[in-house]
């Protein structure tokens, strides 16, 4: 795999802000701070992206999101937290080595950021969502 900003990171060429590390995971300060608190956190086991990521990295992924959410929780008492993750450049990736934004929601600030949900429950009927529900499944088989 390429060498990324976050490659950089891991191995103390570029410095960061870090909040939580294990043997399998690192978790840091974005340096955007979307909101205060944005933290990244990614697996030391580079992967591009969800699709090529293995199950054993996501099984520290997943243990490690719930502690570094709750550590942001005590910190700061946010109202919320948006966890967002995105796969590859058109759903908005930028840094191709996996990563979990952990992104807390403050009710009274204005963030300058939100997402725009639109929804399709009037032009996708039940057959339709049958349809695609049973696509997905076949590809388990």
């Amino acid at each position: 795999m390429a060498e990324t900003i976050f490659s950089k990171i891991l191995s103390g060429e570029i410095p960061s802000y870090k909040v939580y590390e294990n043997d399998y995971v690192y978790a840091f300060l974005d340096i955007s701070q979307v909101t205060k608190g944005h933290t990244l956190l990614i697996p030391k086991k580079a992967s591009a992206n969800i699709f090529e990521t293995d199950e054993e990295t996501m099984k520290h992924i997943g243990a490690a999101l719930p502690k570094v959410a709750n550590a942001i929780k005590q910190a700061f008492n946010p109202d919320g937290l948006n966890i967002i993750q995105n796969n590859g450049e058109f759903a908005d990736q930028s840094v191709f080595h996996l990563h979990f934004h952990l992104i807390p929601r403050y009710e009274n600030d204005i963030d300058g950021f939100g997402y725009k949900w639109e929804t399709h429950e009037e032009t996708i009927d039940d057959n339709a969502k049958q349809e695609l529900a049973a696509l997905i499944q076949s590809q388990f088989e």
